[in-house]
């Protein structure tokens, strides 16, 4: 059976009372009578911040607006992983109902003590600090994050692909920035990049960036704090067999730190995506050749790197 990969946004938000908005699933949902955070797929080519805005209207009948993203989880059912972003959400509008003939049943405010004794996603849990059984149980298969082209594509039409990524703006105790380059025969060879990859199925977002930092630098890092997410999409991109591709990227950008840095060496195999690791000084940025998840992150960020 094919394993799957899907990208969801999903929206987190209390009232005065200390009550979370929750929808509970129909039958035509993927998890049938489970309370789940509103929120959904994140369609080609769109931002999750977009889709966050666009499936809470949907679901609960309220327009809200993205205040941060609060958190990346992933999550197994079946041969499918879901990485999703949660975002804290504010309402500005509409009025509190579910959505006819679809996949919600009904929304409501709930207090987590409510919520205990029902059955919850794994990111209603994680949202409420509860243990999730899902992460316990997922099992990391080192199988790369590739697009899988739609059946429905036909031959000579160019097909699309979808993948989610973290990676870090990572520091050390001097104030140096960890980089790596992309190599010869990838989208943007040559530019300085942030380490990170591809979540493989069955794996964390943190996890997946840890273990990236130490294939393309060699170094042992910890993660600091979730920045944001980007999404980008380059409609002429070439897939890994070479054929025409549609591509749709989202990463979570986050902030990591070495406390022991050591000389910066790619440790993954030859051939990958990275051709060679640095710390630099941060006086030496504007300088480089930049990719644009580094300028990405050097904006986000702010002042932490100066």
């Amino acid at each position: 059976m094919h394993s799957k990969f899907r990208i969801a946004a999903y929206g987190v938000v209390w009232d005065s009372q200390g009550r979370i908005l929750l929808a509970k699933a129909s039958g035509r949902a993927r998890e049938p009578g489970r309370w789940f955070l509103p929120g959904g797929d994140v369609e080609h080519g769109e931002h999750p911040r977009d889709a966050v805005v666009r499936e809470f209207r949907k679901e609960t009948g309220l327009t809200v607006k993205v205040e941060r993203a609060r958190d990346v989880w992933s999550t197994v059912a079946g041969n499918v992983h879901t990485n999703a972003v949660i975002f804290e959400v504010r309402i500005t509008g509409g009025l509190l109902q579910p959505e006819a003939d679809g996949t919600t049943e009904e929304a409501r405010w709930v207090f987590p003590e409510e919520a205990r004794n029902e059955p919850v996603t794994s990111f209603v849990a994680a949202v409420l600090g509860w243990t999730v059984p899902e992460s316990a149980v997922m099992k990391k298969e080192r199988q790369a994050p590739r697009p899988t082209p739609p059946s429905r594509a036909k031959r000579g039409r160019k097909r699309r692909g979808q993948r989610f990524g973290a990676y870090a703006l990572t520091t050390d105790d001097a104030g140096r920035v960890l980089l790596a380059r992309i190599s010869d025969g990838y989208p943007g060879a040559g530019c300085w990049h942030l380490p990170g990859g591809g979540v493989d199925f069955g794996e964390q977002p943190r996890d997946a960036l840890l273990r990236e930092i130490a294939e393309e630098t060699g170094q042992d890092a910890e993660v600091v704090e979730l920045l944001d997410v980007t999404s980008f999409r380059h409609r002429r991109a070439i897939g890994p067999k070479g054929y025409p591709l549609d591509w749709h990227g989202v990463r979570a950008i986050f902030r990591a730190h070495v406390t022991r840095p050591s000389r910066a060496r790619v440790v993954e195999t030859a051939g990958g995506s990275t051709s060679e690791s640095r710390w630099w000084e941060v006086d030496r940025l504007p300088s480089l050749r930049q990719s644009a998840a580094l300028s990405d992150a050097l904006r986000i960020a702010g002042d932490i790197v100066t």
